[in-house]
């Protein structure tokens, strides 16, 4: 069962488990320099509005009214991540689901084509809540490409980079819960190592017909592997989503809503003097990106091979205080009161 529930998707399977609750929530942020340095992770800027496909199903497209899903608005070439929780489990970490994230039916793990089923080798999916967000395309260990939202039809979207194609557009999602037995074991396990063993300023686009994501510029994120064991995960039981990305005008067109405005520039936040974040988990191994993804062209070497004008601000920026986050990150003290 998936449910909208303050611009946030959320999927239950009761039938496994009353924990087996994840959320995801695609966050608005900066659109980092896209001039291949390493930048670290941008903050959030709160949630992209979202709303459901059937209640403005007579102002779309038919083909949008049968995929189904939701709708959530973005400019050109504005940025966005994907932030995931769970319904708290033993650890208090949430309960585990494996996920399949892609753009344009591309997988944004592994470059491959749409599939349901869940791949084993190579891993192509993210595990959650090990996994705590996405920004991007992984193209290299530790690294991704941000997630750049560009209309279909100009060639600049991984989908119609690897494909040729402009046909789908969106963001699909699909999620697996993990087995009710392995998680009951791992729960009565004092011991959870042994416990995984047990179950093996921007241009507005000109109306196309939909948005599609493109690799933008470098950013530092793991994507770990896997440390449960490919069979703990329920593939009986899954839940999938269509996200279709409108731009502003067809956004308020379709729904009598207006888009949220324009988020500030990395270049305006970065001389604010305001803090970008890192995320390490010495626990976890983080996998090797694809070499399909790798090999895309950003948004603004695309632009330069087609001859257009840079989208936006996006030059370098001189960062300010990079935040730790992570197991060993620093906790709240007490203090002396």
């Amino acid at each position: 069962m998936i449910e909208l529930k303050d611009d946030e998707l959320v999927f239950e399977f009761p039938e496994v488990h009353e924990e087996a609750v994840c959320r995801i929530a695609f966050q608005r942020t900066l659109r980092i320099p896209d001039d291949n340095r390493e930048y670290p992770l941008p903050p959030g800027l709160g949630r992209f509005p979202m709303a459901h496909v059937e209640d403005h199903s007579a102002r779309l497209s038919a083909s949008w009214a049968e995929r189904g899903g939701v709708l959530l608005p973005m400019y050109q070439a504005e940025a966005l991540w994907l932030n995931f929780e769970c319904g708290r489990g033993f650890r208090g970490d949430g309960y585990p689901f494996a996920l399949k994230i892609a753009a344009g039916k591309i997988n944004a793990v592994t470059g491959d084509a749409w599939s349901n089923a869940l791949v084993k080798e190579p891993q192509d999916y993210i595990v959650v809540p090990d996994q705590p967000w996405l920004d991007g395309f992984s193209v290299g260990k530790g690294l991704i490409r941000q997630f750049i939202a560009m209309p279909l039809g100009q060639g600049y979207t991984a989908e119609e980079q690897i494909t040729g194609a402009a046909e789908h557009g969106g963001i699909q999602v699909i999620v697996y819960p993990m087995k009710r037995e392995c998680y009951e074991a791992m729960r009565e396990d004092s011991l959870p190592d042994i416990a995984f063993n047990l179950c093996q300023s921007y241009e507005e686009s000109s109306a196309p017909d939909s948005m599609g994501l493109a690799p933008g510029g470098l950013m530092r994120q793991e994507i770990y592997e896997d440390e449960y064991g490919f069979d703990v995960w329920d593939t009986d039981n899954s839940s999938r989503c269509f996200v279709h990305i409108l731009n502003s005008a067809q956004w308020t067109a379709a729904t009598g809503n207006p888009t949220p405005g324009r988020q500030p520039s990395s270049a305006d936040y970065a001389k604010a003097g305001l803090p970008w974040f890192e995320h390490y988990d010495d626990n976890l191994e983080a996998m090797d990106g694809s070499k399909k993804l790798a090999g895309l062209d950003s948004v603004a070497a695309k632009a330069i091979k087609l001859g257009e004008q840079a989208l936006g601000v996006n030059e370098p920026v001189d960062l300010a205080e990079v935040v730790k986050l992570g197991p060993g990150s620093p906790k709240v003290s007490d203090g002396d009161w």
